[in-house]
């Protein structure tokens, strides 16, 4: 498809970045952050992976704002229930859960607040 619009990139904060590009950091074993944008507020957007069979070490306490989060593939399971891809979860400030995964899972994460 032809360029329409080249200025649309010249926007001030207009940023597109591929996930597979993204510096990898490994958090816990078996368990990847991504991150892919953080704005000057502090709010920031990240893709975690975990591999089949982790569980994060502690209580993944939600601070200083909220957190976002979209299951983008396999089942998530915050340590009350599973959550296949294609499920949306708000955690508000304040609240924790303990991430896992059987089969292994892809979450994007937003944190509006930072």
């Amino acid at each position: 498809m032809a360029d329409m619009h080249p200025e649309i990139l010249a926007q001030e904060g207009y940023t597109g970045v591929s996930v597979t590009e993204s510096p990898v950091r490994e958090l816990f074993p078996g368990i990847r952050l991504r991150p892919l944008w953080k704005g000057p507020g502090g709010a920031h957007a990240n893709v975690l992976e975990m591999d089949p069979g982790t569980t994060w070490p502690h209580r993944d306490v939600h601070e200083p704002g909220p957190e976002e989060v979209y299951v983008v593939e396999g089942t998530f399971h915050d340590g009350a229930r599973d959550y296949p891809a294609g499920t949306f979860l708000h955690a508000p400030a304040g609240t924790w859960h303990v991430p896992s995964t059987t089969t292994g899972c892809t979450l994007f994460l937003f944190y509006p607040e930072g």
